[in-house]
């Protein structure tokens, strides 16, 4: 997948990581750098730490400049979305393994090191994830049902909603090279979107260890109404259909969420009086789940 490099201004680490640490950031100064603490404080301490800021008008830059040598700064000119920020640390980046974290969550000292030892124990995962402490609006909360997270090949637990947090994975590069990077078309959902093109043949493992702290109910938070979020769902239900190699079993497990999740939509679309978006909602889902084998 092509990546437009834009301009960027880069202080360089002079080792050869193993693990390089991507986090994006837009205009959050000041949770941007309990981030990189949070990551400088790792028991494991030979990382590339790539911050890549995607266009901030606060004093993001001056606040990260200030870490020196300590950390990779890309500073894009302007805003492009939170996929292509990504995007860029990964193909900027060196390490052997890739480790995300949003600018608002946080990780847990032995985070990295303990993924570290499951790949070491597991020699053919590509991925893992660890479980997560939630925080909204400063509170701890537990976790629906629904979020749960699972373990090895979780396809069908993919579908229904977002249950890999972009903070607590690692993934081998080699990965991105098979499965593509972020679809950068998408404004939201684009990890849903990732995971699943990965679950359709990896296995997803987790360290079943609560490693990161997930921090949410913040104005600036991309994640919206479910309604909103489903929109992309589809879209990205849509692509799976037309581009993944699925198995028969997979395929049709993805029509029956994709008409599952277009119903809800479409019915909360006319409720709203947004009739046409509902029409074209209905005919994009139209063709892929009346070819053959949909």
């Amino acid at each position: 997948m092509a990546v437009a490099m834009p301009p960027a201004s880069i202080n360089h680490m002079s080792d050869n990581p193993l693990v390089s640490v991507i986090i994006p950031t837009f205009n959050r100064s000041s949770m941007v750098v309990e981030a990189v603490e949070s990551v400088l404080a790792q028991t494991y301490p030979e990382l590339e730490i790539m911050v890549i800021d995607d266009g901030s008008t606060d004093d993001t830059r001056e606040r990260l400049l200030a870490y020196g040598p300590q950390i990779i700064f890309i500073s894009n000119s302007k805003n492009q979305g939170v996929s292509a920020a990504r995007n860029l640390g990964i193909c900027q980046s060196r390490g052997s393994y890739v480790a995300l974290l949003d600018s608002d969550d946080l990780w847990l000292p032995e985070k990295v090191e303990r993924q570290l030892d499951f790949f070491l124990k597991h020699p053919n995962a590509l991925i893992c994830q660890t479980e997560e402490i939630w925080i909204r609006r400063g509170k701890r909360v537990n976790p629906r049902q629904k979020h749960r997270k699972y373990s090895g090949y979780i396809f069908p637990q993919c579908l229904p909603l977002c249950i890999v947090s972009p903070s607590a994975v690692m993934i081998k590069r080699e990965l991105f090279e098979q499965v593509g990077l972020f679809d950068e078309q998408l404004p939201a959902c684009e990890d849903y979107d990732l995971w699943l093109r990965i679950a359709t043949h990896e296995p997803i493992f987790l360290v079943d260890e609560p490693l990161i702290t997930k921090r949410g109910g913040h104005e600036d938070q991309l994640s919206r109404t479910v309604l909103f979020l489903d929109r992309y769902r589809i879209q990205s239900l849509c692509k799976l259909l037309r581009e993944a190699e699925l198995s028969p079993v997979q395929r049709q497990q993805t029509v029956d969420e994709l008409k599952k999740k277009a119903r809800i939509f479409c019915n909360g679309c006319r409720k709203r009086g947004k009739s046409a978006e509902a029409e074209q909602v209905e005919r994009m889902v139209a063709v892929v789940t009346e070819r053959p084998g949909g």
